[in-house]
């Protein structure tokens, strides 16, 4: 009897603690975006009717992980800028759809440059929420500018 009681407690147990595949997210890497090393270019999370796409925080890295314009905010920023379209049109979307921007910038001083640039991507009558904050320090001393974007895709 206690063997029985054993196996039904731990059958249990297991079942509470088992872990199932999320299949509500995915990981999207496009291969028009520098491999990652240790982290996905984004999440997909499929909210029924539409799906959500974070996105990690984004460099000036092109596709072969080189710097564009080192020194360059202006260059950086234009390849953020197409890693991020790469990135959500990959999850079936456009820049339309981003919904959240999130700068993080050595200079805040040079936003109006970083405006201008977005602006050739982004729905300028209807900008997505955005936010940003100057650092001291980006995890390579040449990176000059790191936006993390969020964008919602009505799904087809």
């Amino acid at each position: 009897m206690k063997k029985l009681l054993f196996l039904i407690l731990l059958c249990v147990s297991s079942a509470c603690f088992a872990q199932e595949a999320n299949k509500d997210v995915t990981f999207l890497n496009p291969v028009t975006v520098g491999k990652p090393f240790g982290y996905s270019h984004a999440a997909i999370i499929d909210l029924g009717k539409n799906k959500m796409v974070i996105m990690s925080g984004q460099v000036g890295l092109d596709k072969d992980g080189k710097l564009a314009g080192n020194g360059d905010l202006a260059s950086q920023t234009e390849q953020v800028f197409t890693n991020i379209k790469n990135i959500v049109e990959a999850a079936g979307g456009s820049m339309n759809d981003l919904v959240e921007l999130n700068y993080y910038l050595m200079d805040a001083s040079q936003v109006k440059l970083v405006r201008s640039i977005r602006d050739k991507f982004v729905n300028t009558k209807q900008p997505p929420a955005s936010t940003l904050v100057q650092v001291s320090k980006l995890f390579r001393d040449d990176i000059l500018i790191e936006i993390k974007a969020t964008a919602i895709i009505k799904k087809k």
